[in-house]
């Protein structure tokens, strides 16, 4: 029996590659977690960056919550089955009149995994509009197996290596997600897709979540998760421990060590040696 999704939603995901939207906490949850962040922010003196953006999850403990929600997980075992591993987390903030953008890209490209069985649950935290810079997705592009890629990186992209797909995409047939605060949308791990700059005068704030299934596992070397769900009988991830508070020290120092691992999986042969 599916526990969120309806077999539309299901359908949808298999042919189109995404569901979008989905309600998976309340509004007024939404702002208390931007608050939460923006709160951190000013204490610190500058916006969330860097290393900062990636595997937060295990930085602060509202965002492990977060990555547990009953919701977001329903949804994902609708799709994957009720053993799950959230394998890393990302923010994608575009500030108010920002050039930043993502370029038209396959998640898959770079992540090692034994097989394209993963989900991205990217929660709204603020509006993401088609002006303020919200995803766009190809459908039916998942279906593809793994495209080339080249990396053109760039001070404006939010993607570190620049990873750019080789082949003509039509941006006529893109669908661009727009969200409210604390819907998500799921999308393919093959799935291309982008998004282009924030014209808004408001801030967009996105937190991406990505899930996998216990048995897929990480082809290029040593690699960390966290169970979220469900048993791990595989154990072919090292398993991350929960925070209980935020910024914890020994987190942090295990978050450095984490995130220097993942960067040589993820980053290898472009160049660049760190998240930072």
């Amino acid at each position: 029996m599916l526990k969120l999704l309806t077999a539309e939603q299901i359908e949808q995901y298999q042919q189109s590659g995404y569901i979008a939207p989905i309600r998976v906490i309340a509004a007024e949850q939404a702002a208390e977690l931007r608050a939460r962040l923006e709160t951190f922010e000013a204490k610190s003196g500058r916006p969330l960056h860097g290393v900062q953006r990636h595997k937060s999850h295990l930085l602060f403990s509202w965002l492990n919550d977060l990555i547990r929600e009953r919701r977001i997980l329903d949804a994902v075992e609708d799709l994957y089955g009720g053993d799950l591993l959230c394998w890393t987390t990302n923010f994608f903030i575009k500030e108010a009149n920002d050039r930043a953008f993502v370029s038209w890209h396959q998640d898959s490209t770079y992540w090692g995994l034994s097989r394209p069985e993963s989900v991205t649950a990217w929660i709204a935290l603020s509006a993401s509009t088609a002006d303020s810079g919200a995803m766009q997705v190809i459908p039916g592009t998942h279906v593809r197996d793994q495209l080339p890629h080249a990396d053109r990186p760039s001070r404006d992209n939010l993607l570190i290596r620049g990873q750019e797909v080789e082949v003509e995409v039509n941006s006529l047939q893109a669908v661009t997600l727009e969200l409210e605060p604390g819907e998500m949308s799921l999308h393919h791990v093959r799935l291309i897709h982008g998004s282009p700059p924030n014209n808004s005068p408001a801030r967009r704030i996105g937190f991406a979540i990505r899930y996998l299934p216990t048995s897929v596992y990480q082809l290029h070397g040593k690699d960390s998760a966290t169970l979220v769900r469900g048993r791990d009988v595989v154990c072919r991830f090292e398993h991350e421990p929960r925070p209980t508070s935020d910024l914890e020290p020994e987190f942090v120092a295990l978050h450095r060590s984490i995130t220097d691992q993942a960067a040589g999986l993820l980053l290898g042969g472009s160049g660049i040696k760190s998240f930072a």
